[in-house]
C-alpha cells in the first residue's frame, strides 16, 4: 500500500486520539463536522450555556450541540472552570479529566480555559482561530481584518496557554481577501480553511509522541493587534468617516451587528453600498473643501441607489438596505414606498 493510501485511511482504523472538542457558534460547527467527517474519536463536546432568543425568548440549541446531539455526543455547558462542584460533587475541572482526553480542539468557544484545564489533555490544548496570528488577537478577528482594509487574513492552528491567543503557532493557512468580502462570506471561507486545517494537522498527530509541529514558534508580540468584540452600538454610520471607510465597516459588519444610520426618526439598515470617488461635485471646485463637506448629506436617490457625503467630500451610494420592521430589499425597492422619507430629510443620521 502506498504512502498516499495510508494517510487516506479513516481514522477509525488507526489507534484514535481521544479529542474533546469546545465551540459554540455555527463557525465550530463546520469544524466540528470536518472532524467527524473524517471519522476522529470525539468523546465530548463542550459549549456555552443554552441561550433565550428570538421575541419568544425561547431556550435555543447552539449549532455545536445540535451536531453533537445528532451525533450522541456527550456535551458539556460548564458556566466557568472553577473548584465548584454539581450535585454530584464533581467540579467541571473534575469532569473534563473523566474525559482522559489526548487533545482539546477549540474553536470560538467562548470561555477562558485556566492552567488547570489546558494541562488535562496528554498533548494540551489547540486553537482555530480566525487570523494569521499575531495579527489579531481577540473575539472578532474576521470583522476586523476586513473594516481595518487587510489583503489577507487567514486560520492559524495554536497551542494555547494562559494568554489571549498569545500561544505558539503551529501551523497558519493564508487567503486573500476580495474588495467585496463581507464578515459573512470571509467566515464561511476560513470556516473550511480552518475544517481542511485541523484535519490536516490530526492527519500528522500520534497517539504516543503528539504532532511533529509541536512546541511551535513564538508570536511577535510586537506586532499584535486587538480584535474587540463587536456591539451593536459601533454599527451606527458616522458619515464624518472618509467613505473608503464607512464602507469597509458595512462589509464587515454584514451580517451582524449590520451597519445603521437614520432617515430622520426612522432607522435604515445599510447591507451593501459602494464608493464614488469623485468629490461631490466635480464642477465646482469649492465643494472639494472641507469646509463645504455636509458629512451625511442626500446628494441624490434613484434607482440606483442612495447617495450620501461623507466626511473625505466622497459619496457612498447605499444599494441594499433594510427598514425596521421590513426584509433587506434594493434601494430601489425601499424608495418605491418610503420615498418620502427621503425628501423630508435631506440629512441622515442620528
Amino acid at each position: 500500500m502506498s504512502s498516499t493510501s495510508k494517510l487516506n485511511e479513516p481514522a477509525s482504523n488507526l489507534d484514535p486520539l481521544r479529542i474533546v472538542f469546545a465551540g459554540t457558534p455555527e463557525f465550530s460547527a463546520t469544524v466540528l463536522q470536518s472532524i467527524l467527517a473524517k471519522g476522529h474519536l470525539v468523546s465530548a463536546v463542550y459549549c456555552q450555556p443554552d441561550r433565550r432568543v428570538g421575541r419568544g425568548k425561547k431556550l435555543t440549541f447552539g449549532p455545536v450541540k445540535s451536531l453533537a446531539l445528532e451525533n450522541d455526543i456527550p456535551v458539556e455547558q460548564p458556566i466557568k472552570f472553577n473548584q465548584e462542584a454539581d450535585e454530584n460533587g464533581v467540579t467541571a475541572v473534575q469532569r473534563l479529566a473523566s474525559y482522559s482526553p489526548d487533545l482539546m480542539i477549540v474553536v470560538a468557544y467562548g470561555l477562558i480555559l485556566p492552567q488547570d484545564v489546558l494541562s488535562i489533555p496528554k498533548f494540551g490544548c489547540v486553537n482555530i482561530h480566525a487570523s494569521l496570528l499575531p495579527q489579531w488577537r481577540g473575539a472578532a478577528p474576521i470583522q476586523r481584518a476586513i473594516e481595518r482594509g487587510d489583503n489577507a487574513t487567514g486560520i492559524t492552528i495554536m497551542q494555547m496557554d494562559e494568554g489571549l491567543d498569545t500561544g505558539n503557532s503551529l501551523s497558519t493557512h493564508s487567503c486573500n481577501l476580495s474588495t467585496n468580502e463581507t464578515g459573512s462570506t470571509l467566515h464561511n471561507r476560513l470556516a473550511e480553511i480552518g475544517s481542511r486545517a485541523i484535519n490536516e494537522f490530526l492527519d500528522g498527530m500520534n497517539k504516543e509522541s503528539g504532532s511533529p509541529l509541536f512546541p511551535g514558534e513564538h508570536q511577535d508580540n510586537q506586532r499584535a493587534n486587538y480584535a474587540n468584540k463587536l456591539s451593536k452600538l459601533e454599527a451606527e454610520i458616522d458619515w464624518r468617516d472618509a467613505a473608503a471607510v464607512v464602507e469597509r465597516r458595512i462589509r464587515a459588519f454584514n451580517s451582524w451587528p449590520v451597519c445603521f444610520t437614520y432617515v430622520g426618526k426612522n432607522r435604515l439598515r445599510v447591507w451593501q453600498s459602494q464608493v464614488f470617488h469623485e468629490v461631490t461635485d466635480p464642477d465646482n471646485v469649492s465643494n472639494s473643501k472641507a469646509t463645504d463637506i455636509q458629512p451625511g448629506r442626500l446628494i441624490s436617490f434613484d434607482k440606483r441607489g442612495i447617495r450620501v457625503e461623507c466626511g473625505d467630500g466622497k459619496t457612498l451610494l447605499l444599494t441594499r438596505v433594510q427598514a425596521d420592521g421590513s426584509r433587506s430589499m434594493t434601494a430601489a425597492e425601499l424608495l418605491n414606498s418610503k420615498i418620502q422619507w427621503f425628501i423630508n430629510h435631506p440629512v441622515l443620521g442620528g
